[in-house]
């Protein structure tokens, strides 16, 4: 029985049993690979390491999506960079106020073999008549772009090959400099117990850029180590003290069906381990 053995970490590694091998090729930025797994459904890998599963997925694109969509209230254009799967644009369009989402995505064969592989998680989104496809360099998009956004979500892989430039302080000022007034910023940042350093650096770069700076968590079982680690950067301190019942009423008008998120559970993911406090004093 074959098997893939995830390559994050150097000491620490997890086994997934490939129990049927859909796709895999080197594609222009990096290994990619979608397998099917008995207990996970299909799950696709990008250089050695899990990206996404049918089973857990949305878990984290319901809490990055919704959580800063519906703080802000009033989002009508939102950019997601990365994110080629699918499952972040799916969340974003569920949203009836979003009028136009820009997603740039560094490889066109991720949205392809996606589409074609892994329906369940764009269920029909790449159609939908708001949406723009973009295949670029998101650093050098917000870099270059004239377009302004009320919410950006930045749905990378790890700071490692083509994602390592999404955690600069440079990409960070530029996705500023692309909001408008009272826009959030929302990107992945790793499973903080066991990439406490990225949560240590990612704070650090976002503190001076914003004037408020802080993660919330959610806990996605395919990402080993306990809780998943957003940014989240604004310069509106308001965003993350939206009362309960203001949040389940643009809930509720959002028609939103949802599987893990619902509005106290975003409330409660800005409250950190204490572990997590501490390295961002």
């Amino acid at each position: 029985m074959k098997h893939f053995e995830e390559s994050l970490y150097d000491a620490v590694c997890q086994k997934f049993r490939i129990d049927k091998l859909y796709f895999e090729s080197k594609t222009d930025h990096q290994h990619l690979m979608i397998f099917h797994n008995a207990q996970l459904g299909r799950v696709m890998t990008l250089d050695g390491v899990v990206q996404t599963t049918e089973a857990d997925e949305f878990i984290y694109h319901e809490m990055m999506a919704h959580v800063p969509l519906l703080a802000h209230g009033q989002a009508t254009e939102v950019l997601i960079i990365g994110g080629g799967d699918g499952g972040m644009l799916r969340e974003v369009v569920r949203h009836p106020n979003v009028k136009r989402v820009v997603q740039v995505e560094i490889d066109q064969a991720v949205i392809e073999m996606s589409e074609r592989f892994l329906p369940q998680h764009s269920q029909g989104a790449f159609q939908d008549p708001r949406v723009e496809i973009v295949i670029a360099d998101g650093l050098q998009f917000v870099q270059e772009t004239s377009l302004r956004f009320d919410v950006i979500i930045s749905d990378s892989t790890d700071p490692v090959g083509p994602g390592e430039a999404l955690f600069t302080k440079g990409f960070y000022a530029n996705c500023q400099r692309c909001l408008k007034p009272g826009g959030i910023l929302a990107t992945q940042n790793g499973v903080c117990y066991m990439q406490l350093q990225e949560v240590r650096d990612t704070y650090q770069r976002l503190r001076p850029i914003f004037a408020d700076a802080t993660f919330y968590g959610a806990a996605v079982p395919t990402y080993v180590g306990g809780i998943m680690t957003f940014a989240w950067g604004s310069d509106n301190p308001a965003y993350r003290q939206v009362p309960l019942s203001t949040l389940a009423e643009r809930f509720q008008a959002a028609k939103l069906q949802t599987r893990y998120y619902n509005p106290a559970i975003h409330q409660g993911a800005f409250a950190l381990p204490q572990y997590v406090v501490q390295a961002l004093q």
